[in-house]
């Protein structure tokens, strides 16, 4: 009997790109010698059912879609105790993970890397109970990924995330946090917060520091102090945009685990996703925690 592939695709993200890709996606991933059940997804969270009810039938799944389907597929994986690798073949707006793993954009070589022989051991985060593939924020333009419309997202990929996110600086909420690691204790009123373990987020490389690491069990995290006035808000900005994290107002560290608390529940989104809103959060760095393929 045949190797079974599971192929989970997003017909909707991105520009829909896949509807023009997938008659030669799927003859790729035949090619390689995979029995082959093909998944488009009907609806939020979908992918990560069918992945949990069924991995057990398959030695791989691969997937395409933003890097919200990829956490979807990671995370039934996970509920389902099954460890089989993941192929991805981004098709999203912007495709952090996907570029921090140098999976091409062009979605035929990128099948071809899914059905290779290069699986990487990569770490997954865990917020509470949900996992996260490679990013866990709140604050400032978080909200912005989930409540940009998906049209917007097709014409102006990252570019859309800028704008609709400048719609709320005239209204900057701070948050009142303290948070304990074995590396630091932190205690301050701060704008954004984000735990990642990726090279790019939000369409932007650097951002997250220039060492980053995918399978060492550390997160990289960047929280940013409430300003005090209208410079220190620009200044902030300019720093993120410049990739030169001024210490005075920017807050970079590792580390594996931590608990954050919140005076009040926070909205937290979870790669690119809304994940659920929090006064206490505790994350976890699952070192090697899913096996996906890479170039």
């Amino acid at each position: 009997m045949g190797r079974k592939l599971l192929f989970i695709y997003n017909p909707f993200s991105g520009k829909k790109l896949i509807k023009g890709k997938l008659y030669d996606i799927v003859g790729i991933l035949s090619d390689a010698g995979y029995e082959i059940t093909i998944h488009p997804t009907r609806a939020r969270m979908d992918a990560s059912l069918v992945v949990e009810e069924t991995a057990h039938e398959y030695d791989r799944i691969v997937c395409s879609g933003g890097d919200g389907t990829l956490d979807e597929v990671v995370s039934g994986l996970r509920k389902s105790n099954v460890n089989i690798p993941i192929g991805y073949i981004p098709a999203g707006s912007t495709n952090d993970f996907g570029n921090t793993l140098g999976i091409p954009k062009n979605m035929l070589r990128a099948a071809t890397i899914a059905v290779g022989d290069n699986v990487f051991d990569c770490d997954l985060g865990r917020l509470n109970d949900k996992s996260f593939v490679y990013v866990a924020a709140f604050g400032l333009f978080t909200d912005t990924s989930y409540n940009t419309p998906q049209e917007l997202k097709n014409n102006l990929g990252h570019f859309a995330y800028i704008l609709e996110g400048a719609k709320t600086l005239k209204d900057v909420t701070s948050y009142n946090m303290r948070l304990e690691c074995d590396e630091c204790v932190i205690e301050d009123r701060f704008i954004f917060g984000m735990i990642t373990n990726s090279a790019s987020v939000g369409g932007f490389k650097g951002i997250t520091g220039s060492h980053v690491d995918l399978s060492d069990g550390l997160f990289e995290v960047t929280l940013i102090k409430s300003p005090r006035n209208p410079i220190e808000l620009n200044k902030i900005l300019t720093s993120l945009t410049t990739r030169k994290m001024d210490p005075e107002s920017i807050v970079t560290f590792k580390t594996s685990k931590m608990k954050i608390q919140f005076d009040s529940n926070v909205s937290w989104t979870i790669d690119g996703e809304f994940g659920g809103e929090y006064s206490t959060v505790e994350v976890e760095n699952i070192k090697h925690g899913f096996r996906i393929l890479r170039k």
